[in-house]
C-alpha cells in the first residue's frame, strides 16, 4: 500500500491543510507515505482524474462549482466498482437524507464535519486496505 494515491476534493484551504496534517502525522507508515493530491473544485478534480489513478477520494459534498456527488456519480458510472477508487464523502450537512444521497451516488463511506483525526485516519486506512 506504500505510495497509495489519495485525492482530496475540498474547497476550503483550512480543511485541506487539516487533512494533509492528519495524514502526515499519522503513526501508520502507509498513510504518511501516501501521495496526497489536492483539488479545490470539481474542475481540478476532473483534471487529476483524467491523468492519474487514485486509490481513495475524499470528496466534499458542497463545492463552489457544483456538487461533489455529481463527481461521484460520474466515477461510479464510468468504472466498475472493483476498478474505481474508494470514495469517502465529507460534509457539514449531517442529515440522514444527505448521508443516503451520498451512498446512493456511489460513496463507500461518509464522514461528518467536524471529524477527529482518528476518524479520518481510520476511515482512509480501512479503504486503502481494500
Amino acid at each position: 500500500m506504500s505510495g497509495a494515491r489519495i485525492l482530496l476534493v475540498e474547497d476550503e484551504e483550512i480543511n485541506r491543510v487539516l487533512v494533509r496534517t492528519i495524514l502526515r502525522r499519522s503513526t501508520e507508515p502507509d498513510l504518511r507515505a501516501a501521495h496526497l493530491l489536492e483539488a479545490a473544485n470539481l474542475g481540478e478534480a476532473r483534471e487529476y482524474l483524467a491523468r492519474d489513478t487514485v486509490d481513495v477520494m475524499l470528496v466534499d459534498v458542497q463545492l463552489p462549482d457544483g456538487s461533489g456527488l455529481a463527481l461521484v456519480e460520474e466515477m461510479t458510472a464510468a468504472q466498475p466498482s472493483a476498478e474505481r477508487p474508494r470514495i469517502i464523502a465529507l460534509t457539514g450537512d449531517v442529515s440522514s437524507s444527505r448521508r443516503e444521497e451520498a451512498m446512493a451516488a456511489g460513496c463507500d463511506a461518509f464522514l461528518d464535519k467536524p471529524y477527529t483525526a482518528g476518524e479520518l485516519r481510520d476511515l482512509v486506512s480501512k479503504h486503502l486496505s481494500r
